[in-house]
């Protein structure tokens, strides 16, 4: 029995979006953005360093633009396998394209990526994010610990898990 290999495609079609391979072009217009929105903004990250996040080599680290009609709307990055699961490192809908489920639906391609190879999905999310920690917990994401000071002095991040349903989680 061949077991797949979770976030391997260049591509994926969601039903309103579609998920492709981040580009070099799109981590310099994507840092830019994202720098001047919260949580990036409060914590101070710096437009060179998110871009080099987003552009750096990492064979363990899958990153997608989140695109509507050719027009790059957000991006997505999950760091595979990562305590017998994944982590969703970043996901980020630019404003225009936000409180449209988009967030949603690519929460759910994420499990669906992840059901049947790893049991786990984790999110850290930053303790003044309330609408993040809201919209997690919604989706039956659970914290299980708090990391302080883990990105900036000042500011906790909290660890949250989904247990996916599957063979070894009896």
């Amino acid at each position: 029995m061949t077991t797949k290999k979770p976030f391997s495609k260049a591509r994926y079609s969601l039903p309103s979006c579609t998920l492709r391979h981040l580009q070099p072009e799109d981590a310099s217009v994507l840092a830019r953005a994202l720098v001047s929105l919260d949580p990036w903004l409060t914590l101070e990250y710096q437009a060179n360093g998110l871009r080099r996040y987003l552009a750096k080599p990492d064979s363990s680290l899958s990153r997608y633009a989140i695109v509507i009609d050719e027009q790059t709307t957000g991006v997505v990055c999950v760091r595979h396998p990562w305590l017998k699961g994944s982590l969703l490192e970043l996901i980020a809908i630019l404003p225009p394209y936000q409180r449209k489920s988009l967030g949603r639906e690519v929460m759910k391609w994420l499990e669906r990526e992840s059901r049947g190879t790893y049991r786990n999905n984790w999110v850290l999310v930053s303790d003044f994010n309330q609408k993040a920690r809201a919209f997690y917990r919604h989706l039956g994401y659970r914290e299980t610990g708090r990391l302080e000071d883990l990105v900036k002095s000042g500011y906790d991040e909290f660890l949250l898990r989904k247990t996916l349903p599957g063979k070894d989680n009896k």
